[in-house]
């Protein structure tokens, strides 16, 4: 396969056979069955999805078999409203029962539900029996702590079973579950979980990354001191898993009781599931707190529901059996939609720890190892094993791979030929593109479309996306804010602590009144898929020109010797700023040092690909890049930094030592 192949030829091709057994392919066959159109491809599926909403809903609830004591004959009040739609209102389900499904005809106890690999070298398989069993064992516990539905518990935890456990237990008795990652620090925790007040707390005593063992103790004492809510700290031993040592723990945490002492009054019992309404809020997540104290989204239960079943069967071809793998960590919402896989049936492939282990094959060793069919990651993740040169298609048996999943930022077009030459020429390689803010996706990939380079695959079904122009007009080409013009089930039911909904408001609905406005800065394509080109409050504007930094990025770290690039506008002049100016940011590699002939380098691969406006004005050579937990590079707050403004809630980052880089740089006063 060429690296480059022609504009007009894709880079994937699914097989008719390979089409028509598909459970996408199923469902179409399931819609003309019950009175439904025959839709002949995904275009006319995708268009019925959005103007028949209401049966494309009810025939995916049907389709994907979602256990609720009653669905009720609406299923859509307000539908005008946005937001202020109620989806299914009179419907009863329980989002934990809809995961574990016991008593399942096509999911057997003895089968796997989880397979663990910890960067420490332990690996664990907890069968479906083992699962129903722990999960009962500690929902036993909670309730016996007088955990109703609506009361807030929360997870400091790696990416564990026990994560998973914790979680199921507390949302099968309608509890609220929400996480953060064990890499947050005290700050990052507290700004988070004090808004929600959670009674139960549930944390590691520590985690591994990059062959260190770090300690969560001395945290963990920190922030229990700025949670009065909280009524039962539950220590998971994870570094120290010698139950004879464990007092050490308590005596850092007097308070603690530890995992297993909590669950050994209790015996696996039959599971009862709390019946509530579709909007029962469900998950607490927040947004990145880069700008401000995090924002925390409530997602209802029947909506993440829905849309993950909706996404994991019909996008992503999940059926029993099929193992799910997806790098992410608790604080991430890739871990949430990882989770609902078992929704599909579907075997969860957790690993937690650095991705980099074992010289960059530790995730391709647990691939295929554990004969994972879908394999998750991030844009970032698979740009820096292509500049290792990493070969998994002759190094591992990939054989029962079929598809990658790409996100966190755009996947650039030189990742998609990375894909298909050093990994599998034979597989569905599906960027996709949503957030925490819909737990979910508006644009994704589809196992019966071809993938062309660069491109995400299509729009999500029932996701009525446009792309607009500044002044509200959809566009059929060019680039512009991605928008949604109609209600979603994933809709968040609104922030925590925003009683009048204004907050939420702010953030979606302001741009374009009665219009969900993503803040993606986007370009439709001819094979009516998607390119994202970066967050439209990132986007750049010199000359009043608007170029999404995605496209800079993609340029510069063709380069071997550019590891990692961030580009910002900064004012100008100073003094007096009239227009914007184009900075570049660039991590190399070890030993290098950015000189003239690099950068007129790195400026004429900018020109030569793009346009003489995205040639930035001047190039400077960092140390680091600055981050989210979950990976992402974050423009404003490097922006705040160089215009000599403060970086709000720097708990959010993962590495906010590096914003020093950025700060009184002599050169960008000139």
């Amino acid at each position: 396969m060429n690296a480059t192949p022609a504009p007009d030829t894709p880079l994937w091709q699914p097989n008719p056979q390979h089409i028509t057994q598909t459970r996408i392919a199923d469902f179409m066959r399931y819609i003309a069955a019950h009175g439904g159109p025959e839709c002949a491809d995904y275009a006319a599926l995708y268009e019925w999805s959005i103007c028949a909403p209401q049966d494309f809903w009810v025939a995916v609830w049907d389709f994907c078999d979602i256990i609720a004591t009653q669905r009720g004959e609406t299923v859509i009040s307000d539908p005008e409203q946005m937001p202020g739609a109620r989806w299914f209102p009179d419907a009863r389900l329980n989002y934990a029962e809809n995961l574990l499904r016991p008593n399942h005809p096509r999911i057997k106890d003895s089968e796997p539900a989880i397979i663990f690999w910890g960067e420490h070298q332990v690996k664990q398989t907890l069968t479906i029996k083992d699962l129903r069993g722990a999960v009962s064992q500690f929902t036993q516990a909670l309730r016996a702590r007088g955990i109703q539905p609506g009361d807030r518990v929360a997870g400091y935890l790696p990416n564990l079973p026990e994560t998973v456990i914790a979680m199921l237990a507390a949302t099968s008795l309608g509890a609220v579950w929400s996480s953060c990652s064990p890499d947050f620090g005290v700050q990052g925790v507290v700004d988070r979980f004090s808004q929600i007040a959670p009674r139960i707390l549930i944390a590691s005593d520590g985690y591994f990354y990059n062959r260190q063992t770090i300690s969560n103790l001395a945290r963990l004492q920190q922030i229990m001191a700025q949670l009065p809510s909280v009524e039962q700290l539950v220590i998971v031993p994870y570094i120290d898993t010698d139950h004879l040592n464990q007092q050490s723990i308590q005596e850092v945490l007097p308070e603690a009781l530890i995992w297993a002492d909590v669950l050994a009054p209790f015996s696996p019992q039959t599971l009862e599931f709390a019946a509530l309404p579709f909007d029962h809020p469900l998950f607490i997540m927040y947004s990145s707190g880069t700008t401000g104290a995090p924002k925390c989204i409530v997602h209802s239960a029947g909506g993440t529901l829905l849309q993950h079943l909706k996404e994991h069967v019909l996008h992503t071809n999940i059926s029993a059996g099929d193992r799910l793998f997806y790098f992410t960590t608790c604080g991430w919402m890739m871990w949430n939609w990882l989770v609902s896989g078992l929704a599909s049936g579907a075997t969860l492939l957790l690993y937690d720890g650095s991705p980099f282990l074992a010289k960059g094959q530790i995730l391709w060793d647990f691939a295929a190892q554990t004969q994972c069919n879908i394999f998750g990651t991030s844009a970032k993740y698979l740009d820096a094993i292509a500049k290792l040169n990493l070969q998994p298609q002759t190094s591992h048996d990939l054989s029962a791979l079929r598809t990658i999943l790409s996100t966190g930022s755009p996947l650039a077009p030189e990742s998609f030929d990375y894909v298909y030459r050093a990994i599998k020429s034979d597989l569905q390689l599906a960027s996709i593109s949503g957030g925490t803010d819909i737990i979910s996706c508006f644009a994704l990939g589809c196992p019966i479309l071809p993938v062309w380079r660069g491109e995400l695959q299509c729009r999500g079904l029932g996701m009525p996306v446009e792309v607009w122009d500044d002044s509200g007009q959809p566009i059929t080409s060019g680039k512009g804010e991605l928008v949604c013009i109609a209600p979603f089930p994933s809709m968040p039911i609104g922030f925590w602590n925003d009683p009048d909904q204004s907050k939420y408001r702010a953030a979606y609905f302001e741009r374009f009144p009665g219009v969900w406005h993503h803040g993606d800065y986007v370009e439709p394509t001819v094979h009516n898929g998607l390119v994202i080109h970066g967050r439209s409050d990132a986007v750049l504007n010199p000359g009043g020109v608007r170029i999404g930094t995605a496209e800079i990025y993609r340029q510069v770290e063709q380069l071997p010797e550019v590891l990692e690039s961030i580009a910002i506008g900064q004012q100008w002049p100073i003094q007096q700023p009239k227009d914007v100016r184009i900075i570049l940011f660039v991590r190399l590699r070890e030993g290098l040092t950015l000189d003239k002939a690099l950068s007129d380098q790195i400026k004429a691969q900018i020109k030569d690909h793009t346009t003489p406006r995205h040639i930035p004005e001047h190039i400077v050579q960092v140390a680091d890049i600055p981050r989210t937990k979950s990976g992402k590079i974050v423009e404003l707050a490097v922006r705040n930094v160089v215009h000599g403004e403060s970086v709000k809630n720097l708990e959010a980052l993962a590495n906010p030592e590096a914003l020093a880089y950025f700060r009184d740089i002599a050169l960008l006063q000139k």
